[in-house]
């Protein structure tokens, strides 16, 4: 009889809450291999006895056959004592070990599975219309973790104790079900109930409602078909649902959240349903109906007046795209089965967190919604919706949360712990432990005490989880950030250094780590950094910078030609203000032909012209956004914004529309030098085209779409000149600029054409949500400096 042997088997990963014990407890008794498996604190430790062939026929190919959720970093293997009491084939599930270091990676939360949906739709299973149903492939991950490992006392279903059957299933290593920590059945587990206004007040306790379960959930759906807004506990938070085909209900909807015209997202049930509304590719397919349903913006259906098919016109007014998902739970399932598109938006009033409790949410959203479908599963960690959209036939996220929060990104290198806080707009966190930076969930635009306590709390969560105590913190530059105090305060409390970081510098590293690459050893690259608001480390708004990568860091290399800001945050509330000082700047009559010189009266223009002259609050910048605000005003499109980047997104949307033949620009940028050699890109000449183009009578779209093509012109020019003064080939496009599916298309074909190879965001934003993961990077590389 062969010899047995004994090995003690590590993985690291996704590889809790997955179904990887299971598997594993199948593929050892399968190849008739004694042992044991168990989670721990770092992952899944097993060990294994049996013949040298079976225990080989074991380790072959066992990251490739994992459990579809499971996403393993590596497996490490070695040979120990063979144990002589393992008789037979006996192969063990043991309960989780606890202690040692916490390196084992958290799983997403996950949208229902098909398995789990067909017994949703099933009369005759148990589950049948259950709005909680899931298994080791599906359902609450995140969202709903407290500690690690990974166990249902460690969740918070821990309040829920098993039935018999859902015991039995959840003990069963050949169960779907087995360790399946949300486990649960109508007998047992969460229960859905709808809460309607009584007089002046809307109670939230289940015993008040005015229905149960399936009852509740109809009831819901007839309130959103008679045109009522119903606020609906999610997964990670609340959303605000109405009937998307109902004029009135998304118009009321948009009055009372306070959100005049930014877009708004749709739900709908099924891809079939999707094809209705929009425009879907292969990618973007694959993009709906991935595990993370996301919120994918696609192109809409247009009829002949140029209003998108299918839903009302006030969803996403003047946007070239649709913010299209699938149901993201069971819930949202059964809500939307059958009815039109729903919109399905971010509970919370403008700028405020998301909500997630019972309680908390009916004193916030009474004011918005008719009626509250509520449940009793805790949330611990409020995470809102992903957004992507599909740019040169790849993913280019927007948003990243629910669905991919709080998966690492692998890093090119280790080093010490540090906590990373982003910026003030699309804020999220990152925590760097090792060779691996946690991102959290999108946590919201900082300009509030509500959302900076809302970053607190992620903060304070992701140390907890992973127990991490950071090394240091690392912020922005910028002295009147939020995050930047908050990150201040924090350091303090714990003694700890802060590392500022300067904020394009930040973009550039964080695209260049997403792509395995080390910002202190990547000479040769050149990135090219495009938003609204940067500060610099002169103390100017920056932000059409080019930084090139050498000498263990990175160099501004070149950049816009500066322009003050009239009134600094009103000229981006109001681009035509931007734009008129542009005209100034360039030596160009406000003539009253011209859109903005038109929308400002006459004490207006006279108060704008002496803050000009005399330089009061005219903050100066480089901003490429801001630019891209003032030809949006010039053109007549866009004079004052409801949200950020509106100018600028409505002046893609009608670029896109233009001919090819009216694409070409009239001039292009001029290229000069500054005082300290950096090259400067001169717009002078530009907006003088686009005057003339439009006291010629031209078409807007064709000017915006020239001017589209003046600016990838300019982008390469410039790469071309850093290349041959020894800048390299390799060239990265980050910062929200970015987001431009039309500018990053025909870049990234200028740049192939002119020899360079490129690198665009796939794994976090090019906004800001993403400028954390550079923070940690450039605060670990000054710490070591």
């Amino acid at each position: 009889m062969a010899a047995n042997v004994r090995v003690r088997v590590r993985i690291r990963g996704v590889v809790q809450g997955v179904g990887f014990r299971p598997f594993v407890w199948r593929r050892a008794t399968r190849l008739g291999l004694s042992g044991w498996v168990e989670n721990d604190a770092a992952g899944v430790t097993a060990e294994i006895q049996g013949t040298a062939a079976a225990v080989a026929a074991f380790l072959d190919g066992l990251a490739a056959a994992a459990p579809p959720l499971a996403r393993v970093a590596g497996v490490d293997s070695l040979e120990v004592s063979p144990d002589a009491d393992a008789g037979g084939n006996r192969f063990l599930i043991l309960e989780s070990a606890t202690g040692g270091p916490k390196g084992v990676v958290v799983p997403p939360d996950v949208a229902p599975c098909t398995a789990c949906l067909t017994e949703m739709a099933d009369p005759g299973n148990p589950r049948h219309g259950y709005p909680f149903i899931n298994c080791t492939d599906c359902g609450p991950r995140f969202t709903i973790i407290e500690g690690l490992p990974y166990d249902r006392g460690a969740t918070t279903m821990r309040s829920f104790t098993m039935c018999a059957a859902c015991a039995a299933e959840y003990l069963d290593p050949s169960s779907r079900r087995f360790h399946a920590q949300p486990n649960a059945c109508p007998v047992c587990g969460p229960t859905v109930w709808l809460a309607l206004r009584v007089g002046d007040a809307i109670p939230t306790a289940r015993t008040a409602a005015a229905c149960l379960g399936d009852a509740a959930v109809q009831a819901a759906r007839a309130l959103l078909g008679g045109g009522g807004i119903v606020a609906v506990k999610g997964v990670g938070g609340f959303h605000l649902a109405c009937d998307a085909t109902n004029d009135t209900a998304v118009g009321l909807l948009r009055d009372r959240k306070q959100r005049p015209r930014k877009p708004f997202a749709v739900m709908v049930a099924d891809l079939a349903a999707a094809r209705e509304l929009a425009h879907v590719d292969e990618q973007e397919q694959r993009l709906l109906e991935g595990r993370e349903r996301p919120i994918v913006l696609l192109r809409p259906r247009i009829d002949a007046r140029g209003q998108s098919i299918g839903v009302a016109a006030a969803v996403a007014p003047g946007n070239d795209f649709l913010g299209v998902m699938l149901p993201s739970s069971p819930l949202h399932d059964l809500l939307c089965r059958n009815l039109p598109p729903l919109v399905m938006t971010s509970g919370n009033l403008a700028e405020e967190p998301l909500a997630t409790d019972n309680d908390e949410a009916v004193a916030r959203l009474a004011p918005l919604a008719d009626g509250f479908l509520l449940h009793d599963r805790e949330i611990r960690v409020a995470c809102d919706d992903s957004v992507v959209r599909c740019v040169a036939g790849l993913p280019l996220p927007i948003r990243r949360s629910r669905g991919h929060a709080p998966l690492p990104i692998q890093l090119p290198c280790g080093g010490p712990p540090v906590l990373a806080v982003g910026g003030e707009l699309k804020a999220a966190i990152c925590l760097a432990r090792d060779d691996q930076a946690v991102m959290s969930q999108h946590i919201g635009d900082v300009g509030n005490l509500e959302t900076l306590a809302a970053l607190d709390r992620a903060a304070t969560h992701l140390m907890q989880l992973f127990a991490v105590a950071p090394a240091a913190v690392v912020a922005d530059l910028h002295p009147g950030y939020l995050t930047t105090g908050w990150a201040r305060g924090f350091a303090a409390a714990r003694g700890i250094p802060l590392v500022q970081v300067q904020h394009h510098e930040a973009h550039v590293a964080a695209l260049l780590a997403e792509h395995g690459l080390d910002v202190g050893v990547a000479p040769g690259f050149i990135g090219v950094c495009f938003d609204g608001t940067g500060y610099g480390r002169d103390g100017t708004v920056q932000g059409g910078e080019f930084l090139v990568a050498g000498g263990g860091g990175l160099r501004r290399a070149a950049h816009l030609l500066p322009f003050p800001l009239p009134g600094g945050d009103a000229a981006i509330r109001h681009p035509w203000r931007t734009a008129l000082a542009l005209l100034r700047e360039a030596g160009l009559p406000w003539s009253e032909r011209l859109p903005p010189v038109r929308r400002g009266s006459v004490a207006d223009l006279d108060l704008l012209t002496r803050q000009l002259e005399r330089s009061l609050n005219c903050v100066v910048t480089t901003s490429l956004g801001r630019l891209f605000d003032a030809v949006a005003s010039l053109v007549g499109l866009c004079h004052s914004i409801d949200y950020e980047a509106e100018a600028a997104l409505n002046l893609e949307a009608l670029a896109a529309t233009a001919p090819a033949a009216e694409s070409s620009p009239r001039h292009a940028f001029a290229m000069t030098t500054a005082a300290d050699g950096a090259m400067v890109a001169d717009w002078r000449p530009l907006v003088a085209a686009v005057v003339d183009a439009m006291m010629a009578g031209e078409s807007p779209a064709g000017i915006a779409a020239a001017f589209h093509e003046a600016v990838v012109r300019m982008i390469v020019a410039v790469c071309s000149r850093l290349r041959e003064g020894g800048g390299g080939s390799l060239v990265g496009l980050t910062g929200g600029v970015f987001q431009n599916r039309l500018l990053v298309e025909r870049s990234l074909d200028a740049l192939h054409a002119a020899g360079f190879e490129v690198l665009t965001h796939h794994a976090v934003p090019p906004n800001d949500g993403g400028l954390a993961l550079g923070q940690a990077v450039l605060g670990r590389l000054a710490m070591e400096s």
